[in-house]
């Protein structure tokens, strides 16, 4: 079947559904997502967005000053520039669409500080401020007439002149995107969907290693769509791990015990009770999530501890409910009363600074094709996304798109030559164990050597236990019916790959790629 539209929206996170949101009432608005309309990095986000709405005491240059320190001077300064400037309008348009934040008995935004801010800025909603953001927009979309939700749809890949029997190359100039083949799930078709303009917001690439706080839907699919479509992909050695995930073994993914919890006064111990981070930054557990991250991988190397305990029983119990109501309902059905036990913790898999390069207006390498969100390299993060920057991220470059889109939309036409998608002489795989088995291979390779801590003979093996992993799937996905499956499995192996080479491309220790054969250089802008 050929669908038409005006607008391809491949994503259902913050980034997909705001920009849906802005361009519906200019054309007709596809908005793709893999399962359901809530199951989205966004809807897991529990700290909060990051904005100066404070101005007797916070200013912009201070959040710009924050967001540099942190992505170790490597974030681009105009994207810096452009999303803490344009916050503010942004917050005022998620308020719009009925986010609800939290506020003080004054009326005032109840204002976090998370790690690596100096001034408290984070505005949330209890601990859950990504559900609350992902269900407010949820309703938003539901009621408009011109978007169309198209659930449980699975974006294979997308149609370029390569589909046109054209040959592309990373140097051809025109590339340009003509929409995507989509995989209906309920039926096991796969569908052509024509657009004048594509986003890619597919969020992030956590499934990819064996412990994460992402959902499992997060198979990096836009990145690795985009990188065989011969599109620019940047900085995806840039993979952050939060600091503190709760360690319960088994649970995949993992709970997140959000940074604002340290921002509170939560400390951080080892498990003989000692405070640690005195020991590798001057900023304790308010440190941006590099450090910490890999302050604490190091204190469980040296003990041979599975987790250290991130200690908030010093606080009043009352409000530590009231502020952290999710996190203290989650951690007592384990048996762990925060207000009065230590809290298990271990880094896990959270977050991607790379992605697709885009430049100010969102636009990709590909003509007509736009990422935005945590599948994009905005720049902004630089070598270490600052706590709290990705939400305003996606909701300010959300809007730079959907100026842009709808400035020049109809400046296109559709590609009437794109051919149906081709499965003829393959077959439903009968060793789905395969395919499964191949997935902990990968979430096992990326873990033991691509994680906090890397080296050059870790990379090399990766490189070497991949590329066995990347023939033998190619192999069976040009053999196989399409299936969900086994697109997310050939998307984990391509990103996989991705942060491979450019981790060995990195001759330095920068920001959040870490290299035992590169000591970094001291930081110079730690008081």
């Amino acid at each position: 079947m050929v669908y038409k539209y005006d607008y391809l929206i491949i994503g259902s996170g913050i980034a997909g559904m705001s920009f849906a949101l802005k361009v519906a009432g200019t054309g007709r608005v596809a908005l793709i997502c893999k399962t359901g309309l809530e199951e989205a990095n966004t809807f897991l986000a529990q700290g909060g967005v990051a904005s100066v709405t404070n101005t007797l005491v916070d200013d912009f240059d201070k959040h710009i000053h924050d967001t540099m320190v942190a992505g170790d001077w490597l974030s681009d300064p105009e994207a810096v520039n452009k999303v803490v400037r344009e916050a503010p309008s942004q917050i005022k348009q998620l308020i719009s669409w009925g986010v609800d934040f939290d506020k003080n008995e004054k009326g005032d935004f109840d204002l976090h500080r998370e790690g690596g801010h100096s001034e408290f800025r984070i505005l949330h909603h209890k601990d859950n401020t990504g559900a609350e953001i992902q269900d407010s927009l949820i309703d938003a979309v539901k009621k408009h007439n011109n978007i169309d939700v198209f659930e449980h749809h699975f974006a294979v890949e997308i149609c370029t002149q390569h589909h046109l029997g054209k040959r592309v190359t990373r140097q051809t100039p025109d590339i340009a995107c003509y929409g995507a083949y989509i995989l209906n799930e309920d039926n096991g078709s796969v569908d052509t969907f024509l657009s004048k303009v594509t986003l890619i917001a597919t969020g992030g690439v956590g499934a990819v290693y064996s412990t994460t706080t992402n959902p499992l839907v997060a198979t990096g699919d836009g990145i690795a769509m985009v990188y065989r479509a011969k599109g620019t992909v940047k900085d995806m050695e840039f993979v952050q791990f939060h600091p503190t995930a709760l360690y319960h073994p088994g649970d995949r993914p993992s709970f997140l015990i959000t940074e604002a919890m340290r921002g509170y006064g939560a400390v951080l111990r080892s498990l003989d009770g000692k405070e640690f981070m005195q020991k590798y930054d001057p900023r304790l557990s308010l440190a941006p999530r590099d450090i910490v991250a890999r302050a604490i991988d190091n204190e469980m190397k040296l003990r041979g501890d599975d987790h250290v305990f991130l200690d908030v029983t010093h606080k009043d119990a009352e409000e530590t409910k009231k502020h952290f109501p999710n996190i203290y309902k989650k951690c007592l059905s384990l048996g762990i009363d925060i207000t009065k036990d230590y809290i298990p913790v271990v880094p896990a898999a959270h977050y991607l600074c790379g992605g697709i390069k885009v430049d100010l207006n969102a636009c990709s390498s590909i003509q007509r094709l736009y990422a935005v969100g945590e599948c994009s390299c905005t720049g902004l993060h630089g070598g270490n996304r600052l706590a709290s920057n990705s939400l305003i991220e996606a909701v300010v470059y959300a809007d730079a798109a959907a100026r842009h889109a709808m400035e020049h939309k109809d400046e296109f036409t559709y590609r009437e030559d794109v051919p149906e998608w081709d499965d003829k002489g393959t077959q439903h795989p009968e060793e789905m164990v395969l395919i499964t088995q191949s997935e902990k291979e990968v979430g096992q390779i990326m873990s033991t050597y691509v994680g906090i801590v890397r080296s050059n003979i870790r990379l090399n093996r990766a490189w070497n236990r991949l590329d066995i992993l990347y023939e033998e799937t190619e192999k069976l996905f040009k053999t196989s019916k399409v299936s969900r499956k086994i697109c997310e499995l050939r998307n984990i192996i391509n990103v996989g790959y991705l942060i491979m080479r450019q981790a060995m491309e990195r001759k330095e220790s920068r920001g959040l790629h870490y290299s035992l054969d590169y000591p970094p250089a001291p930081r110079k802008d730690i008081k």
